[in-house]
């Protein structure tokens, strides 16, 4: 992880960490760095989420863009997947999403894209980190005419929404689902979009005032959908985060299903029709073991990387593979998009369900969960990478380990977009791994400085 960017862009308490200055410094080492091969006058997109700092953050990118001599293309509110695919789309230079994702509204972040759609490479975010805080005087500004201009975009949903169409040919007529946008991106496009699809939609958290974003709603707080689509008798729910790059899923009994059963749904699925490249899915280290029987029993190849959406891209890039994703509900359909998408992997399941005829509990029974604990511990930026060297921490972790054997796992990791070390436990006893969960958290707790 490098200075600036984590696991998915620069990230902070918008304004104070994440300052209007240092935006203004991303914006113009990004144009420099990913332009500077080509030999026109350089175009950036700039999308953005709900957030009441994305404004903020947006002018100051502009300024940054501008002044080193590219135009800068303002999309307005639209999913991070959107800008990824229009940077190809309108054949631009790079792309810029204003947004913190599923984090709450004190946060903001910017993350890049290349002109190929594609998030940045650790060396090209690396070389951009250097710019800024290494050599800014390496920075040269433009003037007189040379700046660039800014304008703007009105097509950008438009254009979003019929990619999406264009990769599904199912008519969801019939079907009554449920969406939460998190009052964020979404709120600009799934309502059109699924309606436009077929299906009757009915809303939640779809009324963004600047600080509601993932407050109480969205992927990280599944509850009120669980409980709107028994209500309501929907056939199922999607929940999307503030950005829309993750989609959780809630059946018709207003039970979860989560990323690691959304990708078990299409890999089956994908199989079936013959379309599933190498006759593998890509998940990550924090993926239930539960998917690994899945697996097995449907004879599909199970390939891990990394937590990070850009370490499953990058294995799904070299192995060749086209599903892959996080239980946190990141899936990348290679076939159709360059990132995540949320609304893109919720029209393709809910296609699926429309095809199968079942009800989306059937369709989800398909995989079964091993019980999971996960708790999070919040640490000092001095703590950073520390803990895994302190011998308690360690010894206790392994003494579990042996005990839990082929049963289970334990998988001990920081954060890449918070100050948090996670602890993640899954066995076949609940109560067995939640103890054990607890227990290494305080000794974490114990010999991290915070107690």
């Amino acid at each position: 992880m490098g200075r600036l960017f984590g696991t998915d862009g620069a990230r902070g308490v918008a304004i104070t960490e994440l300052t209007c200055e240092l935006a203004m410094q991303i914006g113009r080492a990004a144009a420099l760095v990913l332009t500077k091969k080509v030999s026109h006058k350089p175009k950036i997109l700039i999308g953005k989420d709900t957030r009441i700092s994305s404004d903020i953050l947006e002018a100051a990118l502009c300024a940054g863009i501008c002044s080193v001599g590219a135009d800068a293309v303002i999309l307005g509110v639209v999913p991070t997947p959107a800008v990824a695919f229009l940077v190809t789309d309108k054949n631009a230079d790079a792309g810029v999403m204003i947004s913190a994702s599923h984090n709450s509204v004190e946060f903001n972040g910017i993350k890049l894209f290349a002109s190929t759609g594609y998030k940045l490479s650790d060396e090209i975010e690396e070389e951009i980190e250097r710019l800024i805080l290494d050599a800014p005087d390496e920075i040269t500004l433009s003037s007189h005419t040379s700046v660039g201009r800014i304008t703007h975009c009105d097509t950008a949903i438009r254009d979003y929404i019929d990619h999406i169409k264009s990769t599904v040919s199912t008519d969801l007529s019939g079907m009554k689902i449920a969406l939460d946008c998190a009052n964020g991106s979404s709120s600009s496009t799934a309502e059109q979009l699924f309606s436009e699809m077929g299906a009757e939609v009915l809303l939640l958290s779809c009324e963004p005032d600047g600080t509601n974003i993932n407050k109480n709603c969205g992927s990280t707080h599944m509850e009120n959908l669980m409980g709107f689509v028994v209500e309501n008798s929907c056939d199922c729910g999607l929940a999307f985060d503030g950005d829309a790059d993750r989609c959780l899923a809630v059946d018709e009994n207003g039970e979860l299903i989560d990323g690691d059963k959304l990708i078990a749904i299409c890999a089956k699925a994908y199989k079936e029709q013959g379309r599933l490249k190498n006759n593998a899915a890509v998940v990550t280290v924090m993926t239930n073991l539960g998917f690994r029987y899945f697996a097995k029993d449907n004879g599909i190849e199970t390939v891990t990387a990394n937590v990070g959406d850009r370490y499953v891209l990058e294995k799904m890039l070299d192995g060749g593979y086209n599903i892959g994703g996080e239980q946190s509900g990141h899936i990348i359909f290679l076939d159709d998009a360059t990132t995540g998408d949320g609304q893109l992997s919720g029209a393709k399941v809910l296609e699926i369900l429309k095809r199968s005829g079942m009800k989306m509990s059937e369709l989800a029974d398909i995989m079964h969960k091993f019980p999971q604990v996960m708790i999070n511990v919040r640490i000092t930026p001095r703590d950073k990478e520390v803990w895994k060297n302190d011998a308690a921490i360690t010894g206790i972790i392994e003494k579990y380990e042996a005990e839990l054997g082929e049963s289970g796992r334990i998988l001990v990791r920081e954060s890449g977009t918070e100050p948090l070390i996670r602890v993640m436990i899954e066995g076949r006893d609940f109560s067995e791994i939640n103890a054990m969960a607890i227990e290494i958290a305080d000794v974490i707790k114990a010999h991290s400085g915070r107690r």
